[in-house]
């Protein structure tokens, strides 16, 4: 089998859809607990992370959910509006809670006496910067946490770490795709080299307010196609939701003139 021909394996896959997204594009700040995961800097200062390094932690972190006998006793946390549908399609997929709004209630974790007090067994969180509450809880009550770290995150309290892009959308949404996958292939829901059916694209955050512009962009130009076929002497048909254009027949009174 010649090189151009050869298929390439699972993990290429994923090292491509890593770079497709731009998940292993940091910051220009560097912490110095995510040096081991750089490997180079763009002129404009940028930090790149290394994309094997990513994927590797990726199935680390994976097989740390796994263990988890109960699925509910993950909960998984982002501050971030951007990856917050993410950690929503994760939780369905995987069988984990999420947080139902980006704000961490304070107390969650360590105070008994409150509403919405939980008792995980491990903690996952989008940016632990941005998640400081929930990461600093954890620690309280000694539950492991799993973090996506950029490069100038902190890795305080911090026990296992993914060192990617955790600013874009795309970027969050594939990390939780692929682990999502891989812990249904460790659970043995999904076979090792079985397509997932579930597209990436669900993952992405969607700003409501430019849906509904698109949507209002898109009936303007409906009534505006409308308009111009009514004008060409057609008819709306609101059954069929199209325009129909009526052959025309003469009336009695123009076949009496034209006798005349």
């Amino acid at each position: 089998m010649s090189q151009q021909d050869r298929r390439p394996t699972r993990k290429e896959e994923d090292i491509l859809r890593l770079l497709a997204t731009k998940a292993h594009y940091g910051t220009r700040n560097l912490n110095h607990s995510m040096k081991k995961y750089v490997e180079a800097r763009t002129p404009e200062g940028v930090h790149i992370f290394n994309v094997d390094l990513i994927w590797q932690k990726i199935k680390i972190a994976a097989r740390i959910i796994a263990t988890v006998k109960n699925p509910e006793d993950v909960i998984v946390v982002s501050a971030r509006p951007y990856g917050q549908r993410a950690v929503v399609k994760f939780s369905k997929y995987t069988g984990a809670l999420s947080t139902s709004t980006s704000r961490w209630t304070p107390g969650t974790l360590t105070n008994q006496n409150t509403k919405k007090h939980q008792e995980p067994r491990l903690l996952i969180v989008t940016d632990p910067r941005s998640d400081r509450q929930a990461v600093v809880e954890a620690s309280y009550v000694n539950i492991p946490t799993i973090a996506l770290c950029d490069t100038d995150s902190s890795l305080e309290y911090v026990d296992c770490a993914i060192p990617c892009n955790n600013r874009d959308t795309k970027a969050i949404s594939m990390v939780y795709w692929l682990l999502a996958r891989e812990v249904l292939i460790l659970r043995g829901q999904l076979f090792k080299d079985e397509e997932w059916d579930v597209l990436v694209d669900l993952f992405f955050h969607r700003d409501p307010e430019k849906d509904i512009e698109v949507r209002r962009e898109d009936q303007a130009d409906e009534q505006e196609a409308i308009g111009d076929k009514e004008e060409e002497g057609g008819q709306w048909d609101k059954q069929q939701g199209k325009v129909t254009f009526v052959a025309f027949s003469p009336s009695a009174d123009e076949e009496a003139w034209k006798g005349q």
